[in-house]
């Protein structure tokens, strides 16, 4: 099964046509998952949420109301926890759900640390099981990570640019099958390899190290950059 998650970072960080994409996947049978305020966005695109997690802090009285007469299943936090509410909905959805994919939309843009939380989440020891699972999109940029291995990468529908971090210490990491190569790269802190591009002719490139967790970063202009 499939999930997505919407989390309540701002509209104007969502892909354009995620509207469509999300009633789709409701028409599909996709498991839609409203963390927080993202569970009242859903809803005001006449989707119901499937399960909806989240201390619940910013919505209103009446929009709280909304969700509890439509949603089956919600999971309330406390504001003061060791887990995020993101982090929560990612423990409900593999553990009590059994998602084989989960796609986070609305995490990114807003609060810097908010962000972070997101993107670093997946080295948490409780998460490691979950860390290919996870895909972190916005309007620009599909996230995704990757364990120690060897992968061919693929390129995804509209973009042009990757980008590889690791986030952790790196041993061995090879980029290859790209317009710039990377061979036997060492290193004890993060570094990121930013605008990397696939080959013309190639939809993939190839992707191994022994030693870290890495991001792959697929991303694409929007217009207004277009001249910058």
């Amino acid at each position: 099964m499939k999930a997505i998650a919407l989390l309540g970072a701002p509209k104007d960080q969502w892909p354009t046509d995620l509207t469509a994409l999300l009633k789709q996947a409701g028409q599909n049978g996709e498991f839609l998952i409203g963390v927080d305020r993202g569970s009242i966005l859903l809803r005001e695109l006449d989707l119901k949420p499937d399960l909806a997690v989240g201390d619940f802090d910013s919505l209103k009285p009446q929009e709280l109301s909304q969700i509890e007469q439509t949603v089956a299943d919600i999971r309330y936090s406390v504001p003061e926890k060791d887990l995020t509410d993101t982090e929560l909905m990612i423990r409900y959805a593999f553990e009590d759900y059994g998602a084989e994919f989960l796609t986070l939309f609305g995490s990114t843009g807003g609060r810097l640390d908010h962000f972070m939380n997101n993107l670093l989440m997946v080295l948490k020891p409780e998460f490691s099981a979950y860390t290919e699972k996870i895909a972190i999109v916005d309007q620009q940029n599909e996230i995704q990570f990757y364990r120690p291995g060897t992968y061919t990468v693929k390129k995804l529908p509209g973009y042009k640019y990757f980008g590889v971090i690791n986030l952790t210490p790196v041993q061995n990491l090879n980029i290859s099958g790209a317009k710039y190569h990377l061979t036997g790269y060492n290193s004890p802190i993060p570094v990121s390899f930013g605008s990397n591009e696939f080959l013309p002719a190639s939809e993939t490139f190839n992707l191994a190290c022994d030693q870290g967790v890495l991001a792959v970063i697929q991303s694409k202009d929007l217009d207004r950059y277009q001249n910058i």
